[in-house]
């Protein structure tokens, strides 16, 4: 029997799939092509500040908590959560804001504020977000995407109904308000798509965002990076660094046999990879390949993004850790992503200070700021147009919190489509992987392993069960028990 693995790339669901299966007795080596580890949760640090590139929420605690108890650990055993509260803050216009509380009943307060009755309604929604998060976790994430005989037993076929309908229409039917509805649709755009194209089911992740509330690890998310390949060297993995993967050769069994890394040829018997699958397979002979570039190029991709990593030489006022700038249309930058793809006129822009939590992630006295722009992938990226959007999101920043920011700016690193491509192999420069859409659901998604090689593997945010951090580490579970079955 063959027990030994390769495994490409680092991100979440690398290490996770590297953790179950040295923890099932593989000899686990993985192969990351950049410098760091950690794919797009790797840390930037420049001039005592510390940004994390890449995920900045931390969500689902209890998906980490079940993780790390499959290996009878505990996240405290690697790094320290603080619940934040607020949750997060969300401007509508001129010192015009709305805080998203760490008190589900304060949350509740503040949405009758808004509205009348919507109280109420909330706690209606939240009851039924409540049951598809139960439901999801019990009898969805945790399955391969084999079948859709996956998705049948007596609590999901009663949601049928769900996912005709939409995250738009729930948020239409139960609230009036603009903000109310901007405030619940947030949070799908972490499955990548637009709430109008979201199934109704998808509510379990306003249930996860207002009653399981917003978390911070601190130090950020690179600390459960960190935290992870602890666990992953303790169970025996091995890591490498600088090791592009340029070839995947097979042989006439239609296994692979080895692949190329940084122009050498190494054996190999298993494969895992979890870098970005449509790359993956052209690595491959074309003949081996199970899906084509039109395949790829006919699915919804999840959104890019510009993000921009700051320094500060003072501390910001009318901010919080987690900061949402909805004051421009939600619809019209929604169409610019998916539907006309193009640079949004007027764009939505998200913040974090993750410094105002964290004192270590800055020099005393002085902020670290990262935005985020999030764009339709594969648009046009020249250095022109990040300064031209930094400057808008800049003078709103401005203009919305009655603060000078930008004299105050010790430096700033820009990330964009193109960086995307160039360090992850990303299909289209998209950062969050694949949406998902009703179409691009469980079993309909690219599959964990592949058709036509025996001995390959997929895990990330392409396949199931989606994008996300905490879908990231089930994958890596998932991916690790199907290669486990078959050998």
């Amino acid at each position: 029997m063959n027990r030994k693995v390769s495994v490409i790339g680092s991100g979440f669901a690398s290490i996770s799939a590297a953790c179950y299966l040295a923890n099932n007795g593989y000899e686990v080596n993985v192969y990351e092509k950049n410098d760091q580890l950690g794919g797009r949760a790797r840390q930037f640090v420049q001039d005592g500040f510390k940004f994390d590139m890449g995920p900045t929420w931390y969500w689902m605690p209890d998906v980490f908590e079940r993780f790390f108890a499959d290996f009878g650990k505990k996240p405290s055993d690697y790094y320290q959560l603080e619940r934040l509260g607020p949750a997060y803050r969300v401007y509508f216009g001129e010192e015009d804001y709305i805080d998203i509380s760490d008190d589900l009943d304060e949350i509740k307060a503040t949405f009758e504020q808004v509205e009348p009755n919507a109280s109420k309604s909330l706690t209606e929604f939240l009851k039924k977000a409540e049951k598809n998060y139960e439901v999801a976790i019990k009898d969805l994430v945790y399955k391969p995407g084999l079948s859709p005989f996956e998705l049948v037993s007596k609590d999901t076929i009663l949601e049928v109904p769900q996912f005709i309908s939409t995250i738009h229409d729930v948020a239409k039917k139960k609230f009036k308000s603009p903000r109310l509805r901007q405030i619940v649709e947030f949070p799908v755009l972490f499955l990548g798509a637009k709430p109008s194209m979201t199934p109704a089911f998808y509510s379990f992740m306003n249930y996860a965002d207002l009653a399981l509330g917003t978390w911070y690890p601190s130090g950020g998310m690179k600390s459960v990076v960190d935290g992870m390949i602890k666990l992953a060297e303790e169970l025996g993995v091995i890591f490498h660094t600088n090791a592009n993967v340029s070839k995947i050769t097979t042989g006439k069994d239609k296994r692979v046999s080895s692949m190329t890394i940084n122009g050498v040829d190494q054996p190999v018997d298993m494969l895992v990879s979890g870098a970005d699958y449509a790359h993956t397979e052209s690595l491959l002979v074309k003949e081996d390949r199970v899906y084509s570039k039109a395949y790829w190029n006919k699915k919804v991709m999840a959104p890019s993004s510009l993000l921009f990593y700051v320094g500060l030489d003072k501390k910001v006022e009318r901010l919080l850790h987690h900061t949402l700038f909805f004051d421009v249309s939600f619809d019209d930058h929604a169409k610019a992503i998916y539907d006309d793809p193009s640079w949004p006129e007027k764009p939505l822009f998200y913040a974090s200070f993750p410094s105002i939590t964290d004192s270590a992630v800055a020099p005393e006295g002085k902020e670290a700021a990262i935005f985020l722009i999030p764009l339709a992938p594969d648009l046009e990226d020249t250095e022109a147009l990040r300064e031209q959007y930094f400057d808008i999101i800049i003078n709103r920043l401005e203009k919305l919190t009655s603060q000078e920011i930008r004299s105050s700016i010790l430096f700033k690193e820009s990330y964009c489509v193109q960086d995307f491509k160039d360090d992850y192999n990303s299909f289209k420069g998209n950062a969050y992987g694949m949406a998902n859409t009703l179409m691009q659901t469980a079993f309909l998604r690219p599959k964990l392993k592949s058709k036509k090689i025996k001995n390959l593997y997929f895990t990330g945010q392409l396949t199931v069960p989606g994008p996300g951090v905490p879908p990231s580490l089930i994958s890596g579970k998932l991916v690790s028990d199907l290669l486990t079955k078959d050998n």
